[in-house]
């Protein structure tokens, strides 16, 4: 059957019948993705827009940094802390090794008397006695030559003086006993307190103060020649005012006048002298000189230009074991504690003064006011001003 009436025309697809295709192209041969892949997820996605990669930042100016705020590492900040731990660490190591190494290597003697009948009980405050031994032991004859210290064979004390440290807001007293002063030495009737240094030593001589004054001694500390001068040396020197001229006729000693560094054989001769004319009064000159010469002594080791100078602390603290000699129940912390006390003799912080005489050759002390003297140290009172000697 024919359509139109047309022959070998088209003819129409039945129903239900694709057209035929025209003909095929060359097409390239592609995969399809599987489903679930990286592909296949790509393909879904639409497409994104190029993205430029974001400049680093650039650091401001030095001039216009600001500290950070947030959390980024502060190395330097955080160890600071540890530093300083650890530098206060190796400060108290170091601290407690010098502590030891002066508490086991200063000298120590048996220099207080056991309690005897009629010693003095204990009052208020605390009494040092302080010795300034003449002995020459461990000097070579070049160093006795040098400090000027004679041959003398022995030992004695050309320098007797009591620390009296309050209990109260007194002021300490540093109180100078004449070596000439003439009193009962237990066992050897009257004689000059020093004798009894060279009778019977530490302890004798301590007795002899307590009995004499009528106040009990806490704590003891000697010093020798040589001892005093190395420790002046160590610590290069110290200033004083020297207001005329000192010769010393009998040991030759010169130390001219005006402001100056003595070095360890001038401060021995300064704290010695008493043939000058320079020192009018011998003896009573002669411990008022000791008096000015510990206040500088001691303003010379306490300032910081000695404290923090390695080259001056050194040789001091290798100085000290071999100068001092304290009593075997002293500890490093008394003598602390001294020092301390003593640290305002320069400013008018420490009373100085001589037990009160009769005359100048300072053999006799005044009764009344020696005794008014010792009462005012025994119940830690102020010394009344008018007994009070240069």
């Amino acid at each position: 059957m024919t359509y139109g009436g047309h022959q070998g025309g088209h003819r129409p697809p039945p129903p239900g019948r694709r057209p035929p295709r025209g003909p095929r192209q060359q097409q390239q041969a592609q995969m399809m993705p599987v489903p679930g892949s990286n592909r296949a997820r790509q393909a879904a996605r639409p497409p994104q827009p190029t993205r430029v990669a974001p400049r680093p930042p650039q650091p401001p100016p030095p001039g216009d940094r600001k500290p950070s705020s947030g959390g980024g590492p502060r190395r330097r900040r955080a160890s600071f802390p540890k530093v300083l731990l650890s530098l206060v660490l190796v400060f108290v190591l170091l601290l407690g090794a010098v502590w030891l190494y002066l508490e086991f290597s200063i000298n120590r003697i048996d220099a207080l008397p056991d309690d005897y009948e009629g010693r003095p009980a204990a009052a208020e405050g605390t009494n040092w006695l302080l010795v300034g031994s003449d002995s020459r032991e461990g000097l070579d004859e070049d160093r006795m030559a040098e400090l000027s210290t004679g041959d003398a064979g022995g030992r004695r004390t050309d320098t007797i003086m009591l620390v009296h440290i309050p209990d109260n807001d007194t002021k300490p007293t540093l109180l100078s006993l004449p070596r000439d002063s003439r009193v009962e030495i237990p066992g050897h009737g009257v004689n000059k307190i020093n004798a009894a240094f060279a009778f019977g030593g530490a302890p004798l001589l301590t007795k002899t103060v307590e009995q004499a004054t009528g106040l009990r001694i806490d704590h003891y500390a000697e010093i020798g020649f040589g001892g005093f001068a190395e420790v002046v040396d160590a610590i290069g020197g110290v200033e004083m005012d020297i207001p005329q001229e000192m010769r010393d006729t009998k040991t030759g000693i010169v130390i001219p006048e005006g402001r100056q560094t003595l070095d360890g054989a001038q401060a021995l001769g300064f704290v010695r002298m008493r043939y000058s004319e320079a020192t009018p009064r011998s003896d009573l000159d002669r411990v008022a000189n000791q008096r000015k010469f510990i206040g500088a002594l001691a303003n010379e080791i306490a300032s910081p230009a000695t404290l923090l100078n390695p080259f001056d602390v050194f040789p001091l603290l290798g100085a000290v074991p071999d100068a001092l000699t304290l009593d075997t129940d002293d500890n490093l912390h008394h003598l602390v504690g001294l020092a301390w006390a003593m640290r305002g003799i320069g400013d008018g912080g420490v009373v100085t003064t001589t037990v009160p005489v009769t005359s100048a050759s300072a053999e006799t002390w005044d009764p009344a006011k020696s005794e008014t003297l010792f009462e005012a140290l025994r119940t830690d009172s102020p010394i009344p001003e008018e007994i009070l000697m240069e």
